[in-house]
């Protein structure tokens, strides 16, 4: 594995981004319940407006890395946060990264269903249960829907309650009513009145 992460600024906070060769892995939030250890993030990069710099940080340190593949993570890190900025900024609406987020195949599968959740809606676990063919799968997809690595990208924080109440979020549930405000400021008024 050569592993590269970057920490990027955000409305919810700092953002530690993973990318592994040519995809992004993760996208994980300050206090994230079940994010990796930091060792297990890689050579960390710092991204500017113009170039990634420190891509060459792991042999530097003794590691032999894939100069190719070192430099396609830093690439996709680069295209993620900009993607991001764009996205927080209401500038974008879906996106277009590569990913390779690992999981087993139930919890992949679900991860596809969240990505057909269009931008300002959302759906209940049971909906998510029934579209895999059992709505007595709702638990399971939650539990995948937890597990989720890539936040944001993969929009995890589109998946409410049965009722519409916001449930569990890995970045808490004060970032998950932001993400859906920003996203449908209507949920925002809703909420104060």
């Amino acid at each position: 594995m050569t592993a590269l992460h970057a920490v990027m600024a955000s409305p919810i906070g700092e953002l530690t981004l993973l990318a592994d060769g040519g995809a992004l892995a993760a996208v994980y939030m300050e206090n994230h319940k079940r994010g990796p250890a930091r060792e297990l993030l890689g050579t960390r990069v710092e991204l500017d407006d113009d170039a990634v710099c420190g891509a060459g940080d792991a042999a530097a340190a003794g590691r032999e890395v894939a100069p190719g593949r070192e430099a396609s993570a830093a690439a996709v890190l680069a295209r993620t946060r900009d993607q991001l900025a764009e996205y927080f900024a209401g500038e974008r609406r879906e996106f277009d990264l590569p990913m390779a987020p690992a999981g087993n195949p139930f919890r992949q599968q679900v991860w596809a269903l969240l990505q057909e959740i269009p931008y300002g809606e959302t759906r209940s676990y049971g909906d998510l249960a029934r579209q895999l063919g059992d709505r007595n799968l709702a638990q399971a997809v939650g539990s995948a829907n937890a597990r989720n690595p890539v936040s944001i990208i993969i929009p995890c924080h589109r998946v409410v309650g049965a009722a519409g109440a916001l449930t569990g979020y890995a970045g808490g549930l004060a970032r998950k009513h932001f993400l859906l405000g920003l996203e449908d400021p209507r949920r925002i008024q809703d909420a104060l009145f």
